[in-house]
């Protein structure tokens, strides 16, 4: 379970297990990039670029959650991405939260 909210509606957090992540830094290919350029002539979203930044941050994504296993955890709250470019055409995605053991609240 992931949520960007601190809690989860009929769990409680039993532990926190700390911040989890998950790092993707990827470039466009010279091909990805030409597409694109040709793409923006036409105006409207840029499927290409679309594509590459929602693999990316599923890959984030998927990173964040095997990390979260690996401590233990059975939910991940506060979940966030951020981005940043660190060099022309090469970006840095980060997905993040916090890790927790949620229980059931009975009733």
């Amino acid at each position: 379970m992931v949520t960007t909210a601190f809690t989860l509606d009929g769990y409680k957090i039993v532990r926190n297990l700390g911040v989890v992540r998950g790092i993707v830094v990827r470039s466009r290919s010279v091909f990805g990039t030409l597409g694109a350029s040709l793409q923006t002539l036409v105006g409207g979203n840029i499927t290409l670029l679309s594509s590459l930044c929602e693999k990316t941050r599923q890959h984030a994504f998927e990173l964040m959650l095997n990390h979260a296993a690996e401590v233990g955890a059975n939910a991940v709250v506060g979940a966030r991405y951020d981005a940043t470019e660190i060099m022309s055409g090469v970006t840095e995605v980060l997905a993040y939260g916090t890790a927790v053991f949620v229980e059931p609240i009975p009733g």
